[in-house]
């Protein structure tokens, strides 16, 4: 498989997300706060640290952070993306040497996989999975986005057909770079953000040969000179709400719009009430809607030397009418640039990218929820800068 991408664009993209703050080494001693219920465990979490080049599995036991033993990878190259499989066997890590597999065992160790060979030569900016599909994007130049669909052996994780994966190019206008992709639980859309481009909705049927649309919906940005950031969908399976996170979606502000997911294909797309509604910052980077759906967070930049913040929002029905209402926010790191939501749901995990002269500032954050208002619990700031924090994947 030969992958077509723009490598600039894509280091491009990801040098701004990345940031350089030290992260996910294992630090001499634990960190923690006083403030987390000590009776209280997570699932097991990884973090893709790019610029260590390492993938590390970590867990809060009682109140504590620590590594997982057998949890963590050293990386042939940079990495760009990750994705847990929704059975919890596999993991995949997007490079730049191509997709690799590492099967996850017991306690959530990894073990690399196919014999420590890519699966696909592609480098992907994001990546999903969907049963036997593995997809992923990327830009293949300054005008068109490419998505494949990788089929794979579910009880191996390996790459099962020959030559090119069956895959779909989209034009897009305004230059497009690939930031997010994200599956409805309904295994029937993608939503795809690409910054200037606007975000793009393709059409997913998992039993073709090629499951991919060949014609994608295009969703105009808010505002012009705005740049879409960050998808979700309500994680529901029948989805109610589909999220995309925008700068200058509100004045100057970023904001969060929320759309009914059952609008999707009507000549006019439904809006929540309240939508688009101010972010709680410039650039909002990551949108996690909770599993019961009553809260969506937000994760905000405020530039690279300023720390960022979590938002929250409720949203509310009044039959298929729904609300997004304005929440409060809490302080994060600075850019950051992920989140997840633990197992258990204990937790709501955010991972920030800081900046190479921020040696003080956290690269993880766990926080616990109550009525959907967010407490921090605890803060890691791990390794020697920079290490480059970019992203957060919790096993199911």
């Amino acid at each position: 498989m030969k992958s077509r991408i723009s490598t600039g664009l894509c280091l491009a993209f990801f040098l701004i997300l990345a940031g350089c703050k030290g992260f996910w080494d294992l630090p001499a001693s634990t960190p923690s706060n006083p403030t987390t219920p000590t009776t209280l465990s997570s699932g097991v979490f990884y973090v893709l640290d790019q610029t260590a080049k390492e993938v590390v599995g970590y867990a809060i036991t009682s109140g504590t952070l620590g590594a997982i033993s057998g949890g963590t990878q050293t990386l042939s190259a940079a990495p760009f993306s990750i994705a847990v499989a929704p059975n919890g066997d596999f993991l995949y890590v997007g490079t730049v040497n191509g997709v690799y597999l590492y099967t996850i065992g017991s306690g959530g160790a990894l073990s690399i996989g196919n014999n420590g060979a890519a699966i696909a030569s592609d480098i992907p900016a994001t990546m999903v999975i969907s049963g036997s599909w593995l997809v992923d994007a990327f830009n293949v130049s300054t005008t068109s986005v490419e998505i494949n669909a990788i089929p794979i052996d579910a009880s191996t994780g390996v790459y099962t057909g020959s030559g090119a994966p069956p895959s779909q190019t989209f034009t897009v206008a305004n230059t497009p770079v690939v930031k997010q992709m994200v599956l409805s639980p309904d295994s029937a859309n993608l939503f795809v953000a690409l910054g200037t481009g606007g975000t793009i909705v393709v059409p997913f049927a998992s039993g073709n040969a090629n499951p991919l649309g060949a014609t994608a919906t295009t969703i105009p940005l808010a505002t012009s000179g705005g740049s879409a950031l960050s998808v979700a969908v309500d994680p529901s399976a029948t989805p109610r709400l589909f999220y995309i996170g925008e700068t200058l979606a509100v004045g100057a502000s970023g904001g969060l719009r929320a759309f009914d997911y059952s609008s999707l294909g009507s000549a006019t797309l439904t809006q929540a009430t309240g939508s688009p509604i101010a972010s709680g910052g410039l650039a909002p980077n990551a949108i996690l809607p909770l599993a019961n759906g009553d809260y969506v967070y937000v994760a905000n930049g405020q530039g690279l030397t300023s720390a960022g913040n979590i938002a929250w929002f409720p949203i509310t029905a009044s039959g298929t009418t729904y609300t997004v209402a304005a929440g409060k926010t809490v302080t994060s790191g600075i850019e950051p640039s992920g989140l997840a939501e633990d197992s258990t749901s204990n937790f709501v995990l955010a991972v920030s990218t800081g900046g190479s002269t921020n040696s003080g500032d956290p690269d993880l954050e766990a926080y616990t929820m109550s009525s959907g208002a967010l407490t921090a619990a605890l803060t890691g700031a791990t390794g020697t800068d920079p290490v480059g924090a970019l992203a957060i994947a919790a096993l199911p």
